[in-house]
């Protein structure tokens, strides 16, 4: 089962700009000369959550978990199976044609890789200035003076307009992707792991910039990782996901001091701690076995093949997501009674 109401702050009073019930995407299994479908990947298994002008959530988890495939079914570059993607009081499943290229101005995505993310036949200018042209929203001078703005505004020098992506650094690369993003004043960016591809030097300044931004143009941010320290240093409120579904999400600070599911406990207990004595003492929790397949979950709860604190209930009830504390949301049969 799958909680029916969103997951979301109960003190922030902020404009909900996104809220996502009961998201699945499933990719079809087919086999034999017919194509005859066989089975599904649940990639994304009711994901649940809601996301406040200005703020910055964390989708995090290991490889294969469903993140990237969230965020990409959110903007609608994967067709939602079911569920509701609710964007600026409109349902983003529902949209098509004209509409839909209307609300895709409002929400843009940086992508992972910034060497395969850009064209290498084209040039910073029209890379940058494509969606001003597709929306009819500059030409001619002002287009070039809007995509020399945006250029100073991510810290790259105007100059560099007419340079082909080749003749930049992974970092500066992602910057170009970042202006992009920024060219149509964007409600909401999905920051699908910016920083992974990134030297750890870099890393530092994009996310350093990801937050100016946010704070100089009131951005809102979904920010898609793996590094969980990074995903401390900018988000607001933290989720994390493991085999499609989201089993712990609290804010940011509750999350690393307090974690209460078994997942989110091994995960942040492998989180490297730059003082030699904490982490001498400190428990890792080694979690064993491999990531069960998503054409195949497990019966019950999904982390019930490599829990530590497993027991009957998990192998035969799927746990609920509930309210354990004030917007402390967690999806194991251990707190249900804190629930």
């Amino acid at each position: 089962m799958t909680m029916a109401v969103p997951v979301t702050s109960p003190t922030d009073t902020r404009e909900v700009v996104l809220r996502v019930e009961n998201l699945k995407k499933y990719f079809p299994i087919n086999r034999g000369v017919f194509q005859k479908h066989v089975g599904d990947v649940k990639a994304v298994d009711g994901v649940s959550f809601d996301v406040h002008r200005g703020e910055t959530l964390g989708l995090v988890g290991e490889s294969g978990c469903g993140k990237t495939t969230t965020g990409r079914t959110i903007i609608r570059l994967y067709e939602p199976t079911a569920g509701r993607v609710d964007f600026l009081g409109h349902d983003m499943a529902l949209l098509k044609g004209e509409s839909l290229r209307q609300m895709r101005q409002k929400m843009q995505m940086i992508f992972q890789d910034p060497y395969a993310s850009l064209n290498p036949r084209m040039s910073v200018f029209r890379i940058v200035g494509e969606p001003l042209e597709v929306f009819h929203i500059a030409a001619g001078e002002e287009r070039k003076d809007r995509v020399a703005e945006l250029l100073e505004l991510v810290g790259l020098n105007p100059d560099f307009m007419r340079r082909y992506p080749h003749e930049f650094s992974g970092g500066q690369r992602q910057r170009i992707g970042l202006a992009r993003a920024l060219a149509l004043n964007p409600d909401l960016i999905i920051c699908d792991e910016p920083i992974s591809a990134l030297d750890v030097s870099i890393q530092a300044q994009v996310v350093n910039l990801l937050e100016d931004l946010q704070e100089k143009l009131g951005l809102t941010y979904v920010f898609i990782a793996h590094d969980l320290s990074m995903v401390r240093h900018i988000s607001n409120r933290v989720a994390v996901m493991y085999l499609g579904k989201i089993v712990e999400l609290t804010d940011r600070d509750t999350l690393y001091s307090n974690p209460q599911h078994p997942y989110t406990q091994a995960l942040l207990s492998a989180v490297p701690v730059p003082d030699p004595v904490v982490e001498e003492k400190r428990h890792r929790i080694i979690l064993e076995g491999d990531l069960p397949s998503p054409a195949n979950p497990p019966k019950g709860c999904n982390f019930n093949t490599r829990c530590p604190k497993v027991f009957d209930t998990c192998f035969e009830v799927e746990p609920d997501i509930v309210e354990i504390a004030p917007g402390h949301f967690c999806a194991c049969h251990l707190l249900k009674g804190k629930a």
